[in-house]
């Protein structure tokens, strides 16, 4: 990844867990410190070790970039290049978190692409998606959180995001089967709701 957005590249990868996100945004942080940071899913992932009540690492995987605790494996975020989009379910201290750090957190619905023209504000981004932005049931996830968009609704920030300087795209959480049954499931409608982001 460092070699790819060294040469001006765009970054795409799919990461399986998003705890992989720990060692990507420094990365990115590097190469591009006013780049927006949208965080597509349902959740914050901005607890740290110490407000954790599980002390699940794919909840912190984007506090320790922000320097908010040492990862080990580097941070160079701010707080103010994050934008929570898609979020429906975070934690009291998170909620605490994005108050004392003015962090935007746009949930899903009406208005929620406009909303991102808004706080994208121009800024190169790099895009984080957790599958579990998506309603339950589009793609089989590890964690369902009620709520969340559709692929047209996906397909609308696309078309925002396109607007912008893409940076890289990063997807996370898409199993390639549901667990009942072990019915595969294609990538082609993830993808095609992405589709904007590509035709340049």
């Amino acid at each position: 990844m460092d070699a790819v957005l060294a040469g001006g590249a765009v970054s795409v990868a799919a990461t399986g867990r998003y705890a992989a996100s720990l060692a990507t945004l420094p990365v990115v942080a590097r190469h591009h410190p006013g780049a927006c940071i949208l965080w597509l899913d349902a959740h914050g992932d901005l607890n740290t070790p110490e407000t954790s009540g599980s002390g699940y690492l794919g909840g912190m995987t984007l506090s320790g970039p922000a320097g908010l605790w040492k990862t080990g494996l580097g941070a160079g975020l701010c707080t103010g290049q994050i934008v929570l989009a898609g979020s429906r379910d975070l934690d009291p201290a998170e909620r605490d978190l994005t108050l004392r750090h003015a962090i935007p957190v746009i949930p899903p619905g009406a208005g929620m692409a406009a909303a991102l023209r808004s706080v994208i504000a121009g800024r190169p981004v790099y895009v984080h998606l957790d599958c579990d932005a998506l309603r339950p049931g589009i793609v089989p996830t590890e964690y369902a959180v009620e709520g969340g968009l559709s692929l047209d609704d996906l397909n609308a920030c696309a078309r925002v995001i396109a607007e912008h300087r893409l940076l890289g795209l990063e997807i996370a959480e898409f199993e390639a089967a549901w667990k009942e049954g072990g019915r595969p499931v294609s990538p082609g409608p993830l993808l095609e709701a992405l589709a904007p982001l590509f035709r340049a």
